[in-house]
């Protein structure tokens, strides 16, 4: 088996922008693998058509998903909210022979392999807190004052939790009790929408925003569970992090507005294996 295991997040295909950058993606190797790492879209149509155009031309896809697909938009005409539109989301991939975290692991035996490919959902709990804040309570609080709110707080319902942090701390028991079911021998390509860790957090322009960013629960998963890579998305900052001597790699593409004055979306990147990253971390990297 030849080809590549590539990844992207953030395509955001409610914008005509992103849906014509879709709709020319094309793998560089018939053999490619494409993790896709969350926030296709908002409405259940586009998610469809996006996840399926691309599993037509990779051979295989394995989705993560983002809070974005999670939402229960006015105009979406699929109205379930919270474990009922993440399980629908499950089924509608299954549909379309595309791995979830709900699905065995798969392994990749490509080029660098094999290393077991585990896609993530355990959403966030308010931990990534703004500086000065202790409790849930006092860092809303503090993001309300300042107008930085994620819209997560009016479309993306929990239910049947009473919260989401609440979904997030039974996602995490669901997640772990699998995970501990991997083989240890092999490393791990851990993919999750928001970063395991803070460290990808702390250049936000605004940093009342980290709360809906991810968990320290998470915090130590690279090591604990052999990641050769974790993947992620959300930031809308694609770059890559070494962490631990263990590379993080952002794949957003993000909003027209952010990708514009890059010159373009950026196309999925290469996360394993990487030449570029044979040689391990650069100085000055974050540890």
């Amino acid at each position: 088996m030849t080809g590549t295991l590539v990844a992207i997040s953030d395509l955001h295909i409610g914008y005509q922008e992103n849906r014509a950058f879709v709709e020319q993606l094309r793998p560089a190797s018939a053999e490619d693998w494409l993790i896709v790492a969350g926030d296709v879209a908002e409405r259940f149509s586009d998610i469809e058509w996006a996840l399926g155009t691309l599993r037509e031309r990779y051979a295989a896809v394995i989705w993560a998903p983002g809070n974005h697909e999670l939402w229960t938009p006015a105009d979406d005409p699929v109205r379930l909210r919270g474990e009922e539109r993440y399980q629908a989301l499950v089924e509608l991939c299954r549909g379309l022979d595309i791995s979830t975290p709900e699905d065995p692991y798969r392994v990749w035996r490509g080029a660098g392999g094999p290393v077991t490919v585990v896609p993530l959902f355990v959403l966030y709990d308010y931990t990534f807190r703004p500086p000065g804040t202790h409790t849930k309570e006092q860092a809303l609080a503090v993001a309300h004052e300042s107008g930085i709110v994620c819209t997560d707080e009016m479309l993306l319902h929990p239910d049947p939790y009473a919260s989401r942090d609440e979904w997030c701390a039974a996602r995490i028991a669901v997640t772990e009790r699998r995970l501990a079911e991997l083989d240890p021998e092999l490393p791990t390509v851990l993919v999750n929408h928001f970063p395991l860790r803070r460290e990808p957090t702390l250049v936000l322009r605004y940093p009342e925003f980290a709360q809906w960013c991810g968990t320290e629960r998470t915090a130590d998963w690279h090591l604990k569970y052999r990641a050769a890579v974790a993947v992620y998305g959300h930031l809308h900052i694609p770059r890559t992090m070494w962490i631990d001597d263990i590379r993080f790699e952002e794949v957003s593409v993000g909003y027209p507005r952010e990708w514009k004055p890059r010159g373009g979306p950026r196309g999925p990147r290469p996360v394993f294996p990487d030449a570029a990253a044979a040689g391990g971390p650069p100085p000055g990297s974050a540890r």
